[in-house]
C-alpha cells in the first residue's frame, strides 16, 4: 500500500463539477492499493498518516501530528501510484489490486481511519476527480507500507 500525503491548508474533490467533499487545515491523501495488500498494511498506513509529526509546532518546527493539530484527512484513490515505470514509456499496472479489492481496502481505509483516529473524507473510487489543493510548505511525503 502506497500513500503519497500532502500537507494542506484545504483541498477539495469534485465529479462531474459537482464538489463532493472538502477539508480545512489536514492531510490530502493519495491512496494506492497493491494486489498483495491486506488489512495489515492499511492500518500501518493509517497509524502513520494519523501520527507522522509534518505540522509546525510554536517554533516553526515540524513536530505536530494531524490529530493535535484537529486537522482532517481527506482520502483520494489512486491506482497509478502503484505503477512500474523502471521499462519503457507506458506505465505497467501488473502490480495494482483488481478493481473489487481496491475498491475494498479503499472503503476499509476510511472506515478504519475514522473510527480509529478522527473523521475522514473521501473522493470517489474509480471516477474521474478533479483534485485541488493548496498545499502548505510544500510537504509532500510518500508513504509504502
Amino acid at each position: 500500500m502506497i500513500g503519497l500525503i500532502q500537507r494542506v491548508r484545504s483541498a477539495s474533490i469534485s465529479v462531474n463539477q459537482q464538489s463532493i467533499s472538502r477539508i480545512n487545515i489536514g492531510i490530502l491523501l493519495l491512496l494506492g492499493v497493491e494486489k498483495n495488500d491486506t488489512n495489515i498494511e492499511l492500518e500501518k498506513l493509517a497509524k502513520k498518516v494519523a501520527n507522522l509529526r509534518i505540522f509546525s509546532d510554536a517554533e516553526g518546527k515540524m513536530n505536530l501530528n494531524l490529530l493535535t493539530v484537529n486537522g482532517e484527512l481527506l482520502v483520494v484513490s489512486q491506482f497509478t501510484l502503484v505503477a512500474d515505470t523502471a521499462k519503457g514509456n507506458r506505465p505497467g499496472f501488473s502490480n495494482s489490486a483488481p478493481p473489487a479489492l481496491g475498491e475494498s481496502l479503499y472503503n476499509d481505509f476510511i472506515t478504519h481511519f475514522g473510527s480509529t483516529y478522527s473523521p475522514c473524507k473521501s473522493g470517489q473510487f474509480g471516477a474521474n476527480m478533479q483534485v485541488e489543493l493548496i498545499n502548505d510548505g510544500p510537504a509532500t511525503f510518500y508513504l509504502k507500507v
